[in-house]
């Protein structure tokens, strides 16, 4: 099947948000008296879940109520941008009549705090606090694609992380390596490897 709509991977793939979402954890973590925490332990947790469970596993221990307010007040004074090229694209995609569609493991709340910094508006976005299953399930993608109103199987998923290949494919959706990501992998195979953000403009049929 053709593919009708782009669904977008967040962190690492729209935006480049490498430095500053993994010290916002480190500083929560060390707000909440939890053990020392590096940002390379933070990107190897992501796979885990959204930041309720990841903050959990990091510090060893159970949220108490309202510890996860912690996180959120570290990432509102993180500064985030989109990747070179993703203004360029999306501008071109809204112009075709796209809607700009995002699936991130993050939360919804902690996402929309991001996109927003960067300036990025999303017409549908999924958080991975709204579904049971985290990346490589196919959870997140199969409640894009019942809010796009499409079948999974016209969608092509972008993201920069071997789970979010497994996701795609998990849905039977088209998997698109984001080769300009912090967590791609060539060594995991995907349907399609971009080099660009701009490339993505070839994956779209004619039909909007």
């Amino acid at each position: 099947m053709a593919v009708r709509q782009l669904v977008w991977d967040m962190d690492g793939t729209l935006l480049d948000s490498s430095v500053g979402v993994p010290a916002a954890y480190v500083a929560a973590v060390r707000r909440l008296g939890g053990p020392p925490t590096s940002p390379e332990q933070v990107v190897a947790s992501y796979p885990l879940g959204p930041p309720d469970v990841l903050l959990a596993h990091l510090l060893g221990r159970d949220l108490a109520v309202g510890e996860s307010e912690a996180y959120y007040d570290e990432l509102a004074s993180v500064a985030v941008r989109p990747y070179r090229g993703i203004a360029d694209v999306l501008s071109a995609l809204r112009a075709r009549g796209h809607r700009l569609a995002v699936f991130t493991g993050a939360s919804y709340r902690a996402a929309a705090m991001l996109l927003a910094a960067a300036g990025v508006t999303a017409d549908v976005l999924v958080g991975g606090d709204e579904v049971r299953r985290p990346k490589p399930a196919s959870d997140g993608l199969l409640l894009a694609a019942q809010r796009l109103g499409i079948v999974a199987s016209a969608i092509a998923y972008i993201g920069d992380s071997p789970n979010d290949i497994g996701a795609a494919r998990a849905a039977g959706s088209m998997s698109v390596a984001a080769a300009w990501g912090h967590q791609y992998d060539a060594a995991v195979p995907a349907d399609v490897t971009l080099a660009t953000p701009g490339d993505v403009l070839a994956l779209l049929s004619s039909e909007a």
